[in-house]
């Protein structure tokens, strides 16, 4: 049946994209691949708060099991309770993979937690944030990445690729699982017949 197709194909694709979140979010939380600076509390807000662990991570992984095997389900009754189970789990895998690119975003946006030099001295904070006077983000002047932070080194284009792939995977899960919310009541709504109907009227 084609709501079980996507159903298994939407499973599938998701494994991939999720262990690309959990292993994006862990690189995040480990600047220069030491976890002195996550013990010292110097590691950026939004890789803190690991939405790419347990949002676009681990629920979407189990989410994504449920579906396959759901894929799998026959009889009338039995299959129409599934896809009301599927169409819940869709709709939790879309606000959580929505969630976890929006913080991917603002991670993007307000730059890493560095080390840098400010007037009083080194100190650590947020020096790349987007400033009112209507200055270029920091991301479209590379010059920037390796000259303000001194200590993670590299870590502007670490996070810089790092929130980039798991805002990428969130924003991808998020469009399969709005699809898979669609899939999964029409499953609801005209069971396995969805496409077995569709053949029968092109059928001679």
């Amino acid at each position: 049946m084609c709501v079980s197709r996507w159903l298994y194909c939407v499973g599938v694709s998701l494994i991939p994209l999720a262990i690309i979140s959990m292993v994006s979010n862990v690189l995040l939380l480990l600047p220069e691949l030491t976890v002195r600076f996550l013990q010292e509390g110097h590691v950026t807000r939004e890789a803190t708060w690991a939405t790419g662990l347990w949002g676009s991570g681990v629920l979407i992984l189990v989410a994504a099991r449920s579906f396959i095997s759901s894929s799998r389900t026959r009889g009338c009754w039995t299959f129409r309770r599934q896809m009301f189970c599927q169409v819940l789990y869709s709709s939790v895998c879309l606000g959580v993979s929505g969630l976890s690119g929006l913080v991917s975003l603002t991670g993007l946006v307000y730059g890493p937690l560095c080390l840098y030099n400010s007037s009083s001295g080194p100190t650590w904070g947020v020096p790349l944030k987007p400033k009112m006077d209507g200055t270029a983000a920091y991301f479209y002047n590379s010059t920037l990445w390796s000259r303000v932070c001194l200590q993670p080194r590299g870590v502007v284009l670490w996070n810089l690729v790092l929130f980039s792939l798991m805002g990428g995977s969130s924003g991808l899960q998020a469009v399969l699982c709005g699809l898979n919310v669609l899939n999964t009541l029409a499953g609801l709504v005209l069971g396995h017949g969805v496409c077995k109907q569709q053949v029968q009227r092109r059928s001679p």
